[in-house]
């Protein structure tokens, strides 16, 4: 699990992000929810929901481009069991996916990677 401070550390001083606003933040002994909206420098934007506790984990990563259509969305929704790495999974291309980034560090690597490709 990334910590809170990580994921902050990540959004700060980024090159990357033109600029994220924390829509919600509760932290108990247990866990934490997050929700976020973070824009980044070709004017996409990733809405983040991130639930986790103890006994519970439930993410949703919705990434759109600055005409707000979708780009990606990961989520672990427990409805495509014929999903390799059910129940996380991507939502790309019209396309549902295996998917191996299942929290928001994993999701911002993605993005990253996406973001500097595009530069070159």
């Amino acid at each position: 699990m990334t910590s809170n401070q990580e994921i902050f550390r990540l959004l700060e001083n980024n090159r990357l992000i033109n600029s994220y606003e924390v829509l919600d933040f509760r932290e108990n002994q247990f866990g934490f929810f997050l929700k976020l909206k973070v824009a980044f420098i070709d004017q996409s934007v990733l809405f983040s929901k991130e639930y986790f506790s103890i006994d519970i984990r439930n993410y949703s990563f919705h990434w759109q481009d600055k005409n707000n259509k979708l780009l990606s969305r990961w989520d672990n929704a427990p409805f495509h069991k014929n999903i390799k790495t059910f129940p996380h999974h991507k939502h790309q291309n019209d396309e549902i996916l295996p998917s191996v980034e299942i929290g928001l560090k994993d999701v911002l690597s993605f993005i990253f990677k996406t973001l500097i490709s595009s530069e070159r």
